[in-house]
């Protein structure tokens, strides 16, 4: 049995806060404002996980309203549901991801945000990750926020 799930986030850009994508902090003049530490790319792939099991959104699982996740490091969200996927019988087959961000360029932290995120219990072999631009266009374009979408792959193990 395979399972398919697409995962979406968005966080404002903000002074004062650091930037953490994909479980890495990545030098720049703004960071995501959210409740825990505002990782779009792990909310993105913790919600595909999410979706795949079928079990609501990380909303559901993780509400801005419960301080234990308060500036909590989202890879340790995402491994909170790499458990509960695993429980449930199931291993990660692939992740495919991509940031959309003007600024910061990301190419050069893919391979440690790789990295980081295989610190969820994840493959780092199953984890692909891709950096957009749209090209001055909408709340992205405008340097206003940064977005990340994900699709994974579920599988029971033992197929």
């Amino acid at each position: 049995m395979i399972r398919i799930g697409v995962g979406y986030d968005s966080h404002r850009l903000v002074q004062g806060r650091q930037l953490v994508l994909g479980g890495i902090v990545i030098p720049f003049e703004k960071g995501l404002l959210g409740h825990s530490d505002g990782d779009v790319l792990c909310h993105a792939i913790t919600d595909s996980l999410i979706g795949a099991l079928g079990m609501g959104d990380i909303g559901k699982h993780f509400p801005d309203t419960d301080p234990r996740w308060k500036d909590a490091a989202s890879v340790e969200m995402l491994k909170h549901i790499v458990e509960v996927a695993s429980e449930n019988g199931f291993e990660m087959a692939w992740i495919d991801s991509i940031v959309i961000t003007e600024r910061p360029k990301l190419a050069p932290h893919i391979e440690s945000m790789k990295e980081a995120i295989s610190k969820a219990n994840i493959p780092q072999a199953v984890i692909n990750i891709k950096a957009k631009t749209d090209e001055g266009m909408g709340f992205v374009g405008r340097e206003e926020g940064i977005a990340a979408y994900a699709v994974c792959l579920l599988r029971k193990r033992g197929l």
